[in-house]
């Protein structure tokens, strides 16, 4: 894993797009075997939504920081949010997405659960123990601890929230929040961007969230 350089927000060694993720290909090649052994946790809390896009973040991440492990920020990035499937699905939105829902114990604990199923499913798949101990690092913690340990533990950070500046993550995630569109909108311009880590995300983050505003006519649908 390399080292995470000091400086916020951390400029990019490479390049940066900030063109719809929609347009991007998203051709998976080893991660497809990835995909089918995680089928039955995308269908908790809209996970067959937010980890592919989430993922195709990653990518562009990846590509803006070409000095980070690309397969490790990618499977960590697949994988973070599967134990959402292994919680009380009854209390992923009460407890999770409402009041202090930053210090729930359930964020805890679908971080804990997503380290589970990756030491599930990833040593069939060929990746060795130290590369699955990389991948746990980061996903626990990844929701609750303040800081990012290295550069690949960032940029999974940056994707994560990424996803929600898309069209299709704000129409789910401000849902999730009680809130309609313009008001979380609102939210990813004040909360969200300050935390993101990367220079790079804070450009994508930006002009996504702009085109979602026009598209959904955030200045009226107020």
């Amino acid at each position: 894993m390399t080292t995470l350089n000091d400086a916020r927000p951390l400029p990019a060694t490479g390049p940066i797009n900030t063109g719809p993720i929609a347009l991007d290909n998203h051709a998976d090649g080893q991660l497809e075997a990835l995909w089918a052994a995680v089928v039955p946790e995308t269908r908790a809390r809209g996970n067959d939504i937010h980890l592919p896009i989430s993922l195709s973040f990653a990518r562009r991440l990846c590509d803006a920081h070409p000095e980070a492990d690309r397969t490790l920020v990618l499977v960590a990035t697949l994988l973070h949010d599967t134990g959402w499937a292994h919680v009380d699905q009854e209390k992923i939105i009460s407890d999770g997405f409402r009041g202090e829902w930053r210090t729930a114990d359930i964020r805890y604990e679908h971080e804990r659960e997503g380290c589970l199923v990756a030491r599930r499913v990833l040593p069939a798949l060929g990746y060795d123990a130290q590369f699955i101990d990389e991948v746990c690092t980061i996903i626990d913690g990844h929701d609750t601890r303040p800081n990012a340990y290295t550069l690949e533990d960032a940029l999974m950070r940056d994707a994560d929230r990424l996803w929600r500046f898309d069209h299709a993550g704000i129409a789910l995630a401000s849902g999730w929040f009680g809130q309609n569109p313009a008001m979380y909108t609102d939210r990813l311009e004040t909360e969200i961007i300050p935390e993101l880590i990367t220079q790079a995300a804070v450009e994508m983050a930006t002009a996504d969230l702009a085109r979602s505003r026009a598209l959904l006519r955030t200045a009226v649908l107020r």
